[in-house]
């Protein structure tokens, strides 16, 4: 589990993994492709046909508090797009 952090679970994601069979996770900002293909297919028995990845930029973050502005940055991530080969699926929920 060093490698991936956590899947993705937004509207969106799950539309596309509905759709296209395709998964996001979050993964560690150092690892590579080959790395993440490796430790998903070890991690929920698929076989991988492509993976995009991204490096999603941390937002600036201002809040209203009692005793004024309060100001921030959220961290950056690195996130992996998997499209898995035909008739396999992922299970993101059975882990919960």
């Amino acid at each position: 589990m060093g490698i991936l952090i956590r899947p993705v679970i937004t509207e969106k994601a799950t539309t596309d993994s509905e759709d296209n069979n395709r998964f996001a996770f979050v993964v560690d900002k150092k690892a590579n492709k080959i790395e993440i293909k490796n430790a998903i297919e070890e991690l929920y028995g698929v076989h991988i046909d492509n993976i995009r990845t991204m490096v999603v930029p941390g937002k600036r973050k201002m809040r209203y508090t009692k005793n004024g502005v309060v100001s921030g940055n959220s961290g950056s991530y690195k996130k992996a797009i998997v499209e898995v080969r035909s008739g396999e699926t992922i299970d993101l929920y059975s882990n919960i």
